[in-house]
């Protein structure tokens, strides 16, 4: 069998699963597995490649999300922690952890809001800034190498189909 021929998706670990459930269990389709169950997997194969990269800089993905984030939205590098909270996956108490850590490590500094007496901004440091520019490059490297396997058309129906179930779901 020559590489073309192979058939990758009844090879991997979810295949392996669902011929069995078809097996024991031949009157509930389980075809739903072939997209869920391997999206479940890459979540844990895709956080530990990230994180083996964002290790030379001393981070881990969720303190390297929250930089990267506030610093791809731009000069004067800062957000509130409820716009943080709408791009990024976690919970507002696993942020406010986040970032009592964060600030602690001088990656960033939480302020007042001038808008909003109540309120509060989070701004990245000089360090935080540098440590964004440094490990940015990384991730995005690490992100193509696990999208290389994918030849270019697949590559966007893959992300097309996969932004349409996030968006459906989300509803």
């Amino acid at each position: 069998m020559n590489k073309a021929e192979i058939r990758y998706w009844e090879l991997d670990r979810v295949g392996r699963g669902m011929a069995t459930w078809r097996r024991e269990r031949p009157d509930i389709d389980c075809s739903g597995k072939a997209v869920v169950g391997r999206i479940l997997h890459l979540h844990d194969i895709i956080l530990r490649a990230v994180d083996r990269a964002l290790a030379p800089h001393g981070l881990k993905y969720p303190t390297y999300a929250v930089l990267a984030t506030i610093r791809a939205y731009g000069a004067p590098y800062h957000m509130s922690p409820s716009e943080l909270l709408s791009t990024l996956l976690l919970s507002s108490g696993g942020l406010s952890n986040l970032l009592r850590r964060m600030e602690k490590d001088g990656l960033i500094r939480r302020r007042a809001d001038k808008r909003d007496g109540r309120g509060v901004i989070v701004e990245l440091t000089e360090k935080g800034i540098a440590a964004a520019d440094a490990a940015m490059v990384d991730h995005a490297a690490v992100e193509r190498e696990l999208c290389s396997c994918l030849p270019p058309d697949l590559h966007e129906a893959v992300a097309r189909g996969l932004g349409m179930m996030i968006t459906v779901a989300e509803r």
